[in-house]
């Protein structure tokens, strides 16, 4: 079986739309950790970075690129923020349930699962929230 590949050009546009995109989804994953008081080495995992490549994006998010994979971390973060932000209006408490040990969880906090470095830990937890609010 042939496999048909993308023009050159479509392959361009669709980076330049990824790159469109990777200033703005850092800055604001970036105000997201703040306020869940996320270290460097958070995260790292939460996005699936090295150190180095996660310094880089930080220091000069404009001209990132980044994988779709990352970007997709980036969206189940933002998923997750306001999926609490729904829940708990008050938006300490929001922030501060992260570090609530959960039932759901087996006991452990959801930072513990936002910070594995699993994709899939990210995907469950933002399922858990968004079931929680009726979705």
């Amino acid at each position: 079986m042939k496999r048909h590949h993308e023009s050159p050009a479509r392959d361009t546009a669709a980076s330049e739309g990824d790159a469109a995109l990777a200033g703005p989804a850092i800055r604001t994953f970036e105000r997201i950790a703040d306020r869940w008081k996320l270290s460097g080495t958070e995260r790292e995992r939460v996005l699936g970075m090295t150190h180095s490549k996660y310094h880089r994006v930080k220091s000069n998010p404009d001209r990132a690129t980044l994988l779709p994979d990352t970007l997709e971390r980036v969206s189940h973060v933002f998923g997750i923020f306001k999926a609490l932000q729904v829940l708990f209006p008050d938006s300490v408490r929001a922030d501060e349930w992260i570090d609530r040990p959960s039932r759901r969880l087996g006991g452990a906090t959801a930072r513990s699962r936002l910070t594995s470095g699993r994709f899939t830990d990210l995907v469950d937890l933002r399922h858990y929230l968004d079931a929680a609010r009726g979705w």
